[in-house]
C-alpha cells in the first residue's frame, strides 16, 4: 500500500525538524569536521549545502515528474552537479544553510502535502535511483538526510 500525500509529508517534516535541531548544537569547530573524504573532502557544513541544494532540485524535479516529464536527464552527472553546487555555496555561513534548510524543507513539505494521491504513481527518472515512482522519490528526500546526519554522528565529537 502506498503512502499517502500528508503522511509523506509529515515524515518530511519530523526528518527535517531531527536534521535542524543536531546540526544547530553544532560548534564552529564542529561545523568543519571532516565526514566524506573519498574524492573531495566534505564537511558538516558541505553536507548540510548538498541537502539544501539537492533539495531544492528536487522539488523542480518532483513537479516535471507530476506534469508527466521524463525527469532528470539519462546523462546528467550527480558528481559534477554536487561539485558545482559546493561551489556556488561555498561563501554560505552555516546558519545561512540552516535558514535555507528550513525554508526549502518548508516548499517540499508545502509541495507534498499539495500534491494528488494519483500522483504518488507516476513515474520518471531520478538521477540516483532511475526510473522510480513519485512516492519513492519524495521518500529518498528523508532518506537521503537520515544517512548523511548517521554519518555525521558517526564522526563528530
Amino acid at each position: 500500500m502506498s503512502e499517502t500525500p500528508a503522511l509523506l509529508a509529515r515524515k518530511l517534516q519530523a526528518e527535517g525538524q531531527k536534521l535542524h535541531t543536531y546540526l544547530s548544537t553544532l560548534t564552529d569547530a564542529q561545523w568543519q569536521t571532516s565526514i566524506y573524504t573519498e574524492g573531495a573532502e566534505w564537511t558538516v557544513r558541505a553536507i548540510l549545502a548538498h541537502l539544501v541544494t539537492a533539495e531544492k532540485a528536487f522539488i523542480k524535479l518532483f513537479e516535471n515528474v507530476r506534469q508527466g516529464g521524463p525527469g532528470a536527464s539519462e546523462d546528467f552527472d550527480i558528481d559534477r552537479y554536487n561539485a558545482a553546487q559546493q561551489a556556488r555555496t561555498h561563501e554560505l555561513t552555516s546558519a545561512e544553510l540552516l535558514n535555507q534548510f528550513q525554508a526549502t524543507r518548508a516548499a517540499m513539505i508545502q509541495w507534498v502535502a499539495g500534491i494528488e494521491q494519483a500522483d504518488l504513481a507516476k513515474k520518471g527518472r531520478h538521477a540516483a535511483m532511475g526510473i522510480t515512482s513519485l512516492e519513492e522519490m519524495i521518500k529518498m528526500v528523508y532518506l537521503h538526510n537520515q544517512m548523511h546526519l548517521r554519518d555525521i554522528k558517526k564522526a563528530v565529537k
